[in-house]
């Protein structure tokens, strides 16, 4: 008895020894979505001197609290300290925030835990040996998709010591870790200019130089003076960098525009403190537009400002000629040319209206992705195929031109307008419709200098980024509209004969790859119930179109058949209505899950499912990372696979350097796969991201690849 009343005696001199020399918390204080806590980066504090104790919050999952400035919603956590008499808080150091998107509404937040430290100073008679009492109250707003204003009232016993106190065992390190990463001064310069809507941030200085910054982002400390939820678009120079932001009240919408622009800037490699004065932009903040984390030419951004992105926007029309996504329709174009190559008016007309359905077109899918974008969806260019209702309608659009190519039936002479027979009205319509279509299913893929012009027009207001769209599809018409205008390119044309109609149908067959192709996309993005019935749509479709090809011949010969032509179009129409019902109805397909460990054909190479977390735990490894951001409706996504992915000799390079292949899959429309392609100021897919074993900038490859260039790329990166 006597030895057990001892060592209680024991225990309790022990305890009293540690509270009387660390730190101790009072009780966690449980909110009803957050835990919170005062604790102390030291044991102690001595006299005159400096202690860091932290606010703790951890946050349920799904819930978050705010930053200083909240952005645009929500209010910032408030502490208001309560200490005995001689001793001071300093200033909260809020650590970096992230940014949470909801509905049209950009958030500047915190989730899972957070330690915001503030400095609290003891006066110089302070006693050694005696324990003070720091009590605080404070005040949060959490929210998910409400949002709930909690409190919470916490103490801190804090010992004074004689000596330099020692790091608290459990907390000194993960508060000294915050306060090494919290945004502070570090000799910046910057500077800013209005210029119309758009608010031009140059920042330059040493930390900048060779700093990685693909998502560098400003947030301000004011809430007035951007528009938190429009992107910020990044200019690399020599010596740092230009954002160009959506200016907010403060400077456009009758507010009082600040003498100073001050907030954090945060990259991948550190976040600092800047503050802005109005000037301009230095050279040493500029350089060719691509974003900051590109080495490659075309890897986002323009130069020239709107002349530069009109230029880009053009040139990647032309190019965009070119990309295998247009294959499925040149056979349309080949075929309208051919028929009236040697009929000036007629060419020169379907020239004309050919340019008018790829504008009207171009600008009426911009206008709709400005639209959705503005509403706060994370949508990017290709947007209509990344549904499968859409899809589904292609593909039977697609399954009826090549009928009608191979003769199962005609509209007016055909669709495309070939034949002697077609009458002007007819080949213009004809020509409208090609051109429509070709924008539809070839403008999803991105060319090269398209990229870069696309990420720039939608950092802009929405007239600016309307002429983008409308150069680029200027310079996707313009091939087809010089054949029909310059009399010397038409004559390199053979003249109209039976040879015609036999290359019409041949003709066909491009358009039944490309029906094809889009039950495969379909594929991908619906169940297996929703594929057979798309394609049983199909053949009723097919069915429909020859019983109304029949009644066309009957017609013909002297014998009209109503009723095969009523039959036919009924089973059109059933067709549409069925293939419409089974997308809507249709369950996704997993393509996460196909993409996890699935081997890309042909070779050795697995290609294993992307994550921005994935990245990091492959970077923290050392190791050399390929990040494929694909779609299954990107042509060009996959010929590079199947021409440049799949060889042996890059699997050997993955093998030799412990690379790794993540693949990003765009195919149905993913939130986090948007953000991650306008981080580096691109709208659509391909993109070809390599990040270096040693760390560094990312580089992005071409948007066309060859085995040589992926096996050099990685070979590089694993050095």
């Amino acid at each position: 008895m006597f030895l057990k009343k001892f060592v209680l005696a024991l225990q309790a001199l022990l305890m009293a020894g540690l509270v009387a020399n660390a730190a101790a918390a009072g009780p966690v204080v449980n909110s009803g979505h957050i835990e919170s806590e005062l604790i102390a980066q030291e044991s102690g504090v001595a006299p005159g001197g400096t202690v860091y104790v932290a606010l703790r919050q951890k946050i349920i999952p799904g819930w978050h609290t705010y930053w200083r400035n909240p952005g645009d919603a929500g209010e910032a956590t408030k502490i208001a300290w309560t200490l005995p008499a001689g001793w001071s808080a300093g200033n909260m150091v809020w650590p970096a925030p992230i940014k949470a998107k909801l509905g049209p509404l950009l958030d500047y937040a915190y989730e899972g835990q957070v330690l915001i430290p503030v400095p609290i100073t003891a006066p110089a008679n302070a006693q050694p040996g005696t324990t003070i009492s720091l009590n605080a109250a404070v005040q949060y707003l959490v929210c998910q998709d409400v949002c709930v204003p909690e409190d919470a009232k916490l103490t801190l016993l804090l010992p004074v010591v004689a000596g330099a106190p020692t790091a608290d065992p459990q907390w000194g390190a993960a508060i000294g870790d915050v306060l090494a990463k919290a945004p502070k001064p570090a000799g910046l310069k910057a500077v800013f200019k209005l210029d119309g809507p758009t608010l031009k941030l140059a920042i330059t200085g040493a930390p900048l130089k060779g700093a990685e910054m693909a998502d560098a982002y400003f947030y301000p400390y004011s809430p007035k003076v951007i528009e938190h939820a429009a992107p910020q678009a990044i200019e690399r120079g020599p010596e740092g960098l230009t954002l160009s932001i959506k200016a907010g009240y403060d400077f456009v919408g009758g507010g009082k525009a600040p003498s100073e622009l001050a907030g954090v800037l945060e990259t991948r490699s550190g976040a600092w403190e800047v503050t802005a004065t109005p000037g301009e932009p230095p050279a040493a903040a500029m350089g060719l537009g691509a974003p900051a984390a590109a080495t490659a030419p075309n890897a986002g951004g323009v130069s020239g400002g709107l002349l530069g992105a009109l230029l880009f926007a053009f040139v990647g029309g032309l190019i965009l000629n070119l990309m295998p996504c247009v294959f499925p329709v040149l056979s349309m174009k080949a075929a309208s040319l051919a028929g009236h190559a040697h009929d000036a008016g007629k060419t020169r007309l379907q020239g004309l209206v050919f340019l008018l359905g790829v504008v009207a077109t171009f600008l009426a899918l911009a206008g709709l992705l400005l639209a959705v974008r503005a509403g706060g969806a994370a949508v990017g260019w290709g947007f209509q195929l990344q549904s499968p209702l859409v899809i589904a309608g292609l593909a039977l659009l697609m399954l009826l031109v090549a009928l009608n190519m191979s003769g199962v039936f005609e509209i007016g002479t055909s669709v495309q307008g070939v034949g002697a027979e077609a009458s002007s009205k007819g080949g213009a319509a004809g020509a409208f419709f090609t051109g429509a279509l070709a924008v539809v299913v070839a403008a999803p893929c991105t060319a090269p200098f398209m990229a870069g012009a696309l990420g720039y027009a939608l950092t802009q207001p929405p007239i600016v980024a309307l002429a983008v769209f409308l150069a680029l599809a200027l310079g996707f018409a313009a091939p087809f509209v010089a054949v029909a205008f310059v009399p010397g390119l038409q004559k390199l044309l053979p003249r109209p004969g039976a040879w015609m109609e036999v290359l019409k149908k041949g003709l066909a067959f491009p358009m039944y790859g490309a029906a094809l192709w889009l039950v495969w996309v379909f594929a991908q993005q619906a169940d297996t119930l929703a594929l057979g019935q798309v394609l049983a749509a199909g053949v009723l479709a097919a069915f429909g179109a020859w019983l109304y090809g029949l009644s066309q011949a009957r017609r013909a010969s002297g014998k009209p058949s109503t009723t095969s032509a009523i039959v036919g179009l009924v089973a059109v129409v059933a067709a549409v209505a069925v293939a419409g019902a089974s997308a809507v109805a249709a369950k996704p397909a997993s393509t996460a899950a196909a993409t996890s460990q699935a081997p890309v054909a042909g070779s050795g190479l697995v290609a294993e499912a992307w994550s921005p977390e994935k990245v990091k735990a492959l970077q923290a490894e050392g190791r050399p990372v390929l990040v494929d951001f694909t779609a299954a409706w990107c042509v060009t996504c996959q010929v590079n696979e199947k021409v440049a992915l799949s060889g042996a000799k890059v699997a050997d390079a993955f093998k030799a350097k412990n690379a790794v292949y993540l693949k990003a899959d765009w195919t149905n429309r993913d939130p986090t796969i948007a953000k991650a392609l306008a981080e580096f100021g691109r709208v659509g897919v391909p993109l070809y991201v390599v990040y270096p074993k040693a760390g560094g900038a990312p580089v992005i490859l071409p948007q066309l690849l060859t085995e040589g260039l992926v096996v050099d790329a990685i070979e590089k990166a694993g050095t």
